[in-house]
């Protein structure tokens, strides 16, 4: 396989999960087919997933860690192949707060997809995970006012995800959309808040994005969408 580091691929995107479209309609085995790296979740929004060198990893709101077989289904997720040879910046007590200024002071990467992957020690990191929900689904903004809180000190771990310009708000969740997790495989999440003491970041952007869309679900082709709702309450539930 000839991997093209310099794409990313969407299966969904955010507003579909805004009023409640949870039902998987993707299987990991075909979306790794298109990255080893990258973020989502699973069928009924069952945790915050996180795929590293290949492997997918489900954070479950009750702290358990499951590696997801090829047949699991999802409703959004974002992959790409990670470039091993991404230039690397040594990062010392950076935390999320001064994480866009480090970039975006030295490179012009505001209008584009870019991944973001954080490797080292981590002085405090806080997470979060929703519960699997069933049919009828509520919508997101309801899942994420009950969300699991998940907090570490002194952690070895990765942080993986994407930023996103404003233009494509729905799409994905503008700004900075990252996910973590130790070294042990025995915490993780959705990404809340870091400090990384001692570590290195990596800045992978991409020329080209391959949305991929569920015509086959025809509970995503009928539904009529809300927008003048979904910019708040995508920054809700994300927040």
């Amino acid at each position: 396989m000839v991997k093209n580091y310099s794409k990313l691929y969407q299966h969904g995107t955010l507003a579909t999960l805004v009023p409640g479209l949870f039902e998987g309609t993707f299987p990991i085995g075909k979306l790794l087919k298109n990255g080893d790296t990258g973020i989502g979740t699973a069928t009924g929004l069952g945790g915050e997933m996180v795929v590293l060198e290949g492997t997918p990893y489900l954070v479950k709101s009750d702290g358990k860690i499951a590696t997801l077989p090829d047949e699991t289904m999802v409703p959004f997720a974002t992959v790409h192949f990670d470039d091993k040879n991404a230039e690397k910046i040594k990062v010392n007590d950076l935390n999320e707060a001064d994480l866009g200024e480090k970039i975006f002071h030295k490179n012009a990467l505001e209008n584009v997809f870019f991944a973001v992957k954080i490797t080292g020690n981590f002085s405090h990191v806080k997470t979060r995970a929703v519960a699997a929900q069933k049919r009828p689904y509520p919508t997101l903004a309801e899942v994420a006012d009950k969300q699991a809180i998940f907090e570490e000190d002194n952690s070895q771990g990765t942080v993986i995800g994407y930023f996103s310009p404003e233009l494509f708000q729905g799409m994905a969740s503008a700004g900075f959309h990252l996910h973590y997790l130790n070294d042990n495989k025995t915490m993780g999440g959705h990404l809340l808040d870091f400090t990384v003491s001692e570590g290195s970041l990596a800045i992978q952007p991409f020329a080209s994005v391959e949305q991929h869309f569920p015509l086959e679900d025809q509970e995503f082709m009928q539904h009529n969408f809300e927008l003048s709702k979904m910019d708040s309450e995508i920054r809700h539930s994300e927040s």
